[in-house]
């Protein structure tokens, strides 16, 4: 097995290579046409088909699967809407609960000390990790989350406090333009963050599992530490395209992984799939939503447009 200062130069030296080629589409114009999708009580206002879509992705794939899949594995996550309603309270700022960006770091003992529950995000530098973290927070007028066009924006650890619940920190990149320091500046934390609660570490859906990302898979198991796989820019790939990485994903997990949570999480930044629930999960480990065991029944049964 891989040591782990053995993972992190890898992670730092093996993909330098200039990454593929893709469309690029403004960060603002994504915000602006699919803020409206940002609360869910906007999301009840449409259609149930689209709801499902939004709501909960994997919906969209059933048809797609095949009788010998155990589509259960797919769903372990599902909480009721009164869950998801709770949840969005909590990434929405109120005169008593400030959300915003905190501070950044760039050594582990630069990191703002605090005893409240922490999440963190990593993943490749073209990954579209700093949009994910724009759009849970999308209800946070003028949040300093700084998205570019270019891969590796990303150089430090930057905090971003959500009132006195929790903490969400974005990571720097790695693979292409990783900063210089990136393996003492995230092995030091991953190892001795006692307040982090999940490591969120995010693929793209259109391209599956890379090399780097098998490296980072094993990285988060040799620490320890409990994690999680979320597949960005699921709008991208076509829906056949799509099964065969959640597929692939699905088969890593179980065979390669002991600390990971067995469902991986679909998002997009662009239209909002999957932020919803993937707000409720972090609202969940963080401690500050119990789920509902008695509504969860509700996204297993389908979708409907009951009020919060």
């Amino acid at each position: 097995m891989l040591t782990i200062r053995t993972c992190f130069l890898q992670l730092s030296h093996t993909l330098k290579a200039k990454p593929e080629c893709k469309r690029v589409t403004s960060v603002c114009m994504v915000h602006r046409h699919s803020h409206k999708l940002a609360s869910i009580h906007n999301v009840f206002k449409l259609s149930e088909k689209k709801q499902n879509s939004i709501i909960f992705p994997f919906k969209d794939l059933e048809w797609y699967l095949v009788k010998n899949v155990n589509k259960t594995k797919f769903q372990m996550f599902a909480p009721s809407f009164e869950d998801i309603g709770n949840a969005e309270q909590l990434f929405t700022p109120s005169h008593k609960h400030c959300i915003d960006y905190f501070t950044s770091a760039v050594r582990i003992d630069h990191a703002p000390t605090t005893a409240q529950p922490e999440v963190c995000f990593i993943g490749r530098s073209n990954v579209g990790k700093s949009s994910l973290i724009k759009a849970l927070f999308s209800l946070v007028p003028g949040i300093e989350v700084r998205v570019s066009k270019n891969p590796g924006h990303t150089k430090k650890m930057n905090f971003f406090k959500v009132g006195k619940a929790f903490t969400v920190v974005d990571m720097p990149g790695y693979g292409y333009r990783a900063p210089s320091d990136f393996v003492e500046m995230v092995e030091r934390y991953l190892e001795a963050r006692q307040n982090l609660k999940r490591t969120f570490l995010l693929l793209d859906a259109s391209i599956g599992i890379q090399e780097a990302d098998h490296i980072a898979i094993e990285m988060c198991e040799e620490f320890g530490i409990p994690f999680v796989l979320v597949l960005t820019k699921i709008d991208r790939p076509q829906q056949g395209n799509l099964l065969k990485i959640i597929l692939g994903v699905q088969e890593a997990i179980e065979k390669q992984t002991s600390g990971c949570f067995p469902q991986p999480f679909l998002v997009s930044s662009l239209n909002y799939s999957g932020i919803h629930l993937l707000r409720c999960f972090i609202a969940h480990v963080t401690g500050n939503l119990q789920i509902n065991e008695h509504n969860s029944t509700s996204l297993r049964s389908g979708v409907n447009s009951a009020k919060l």
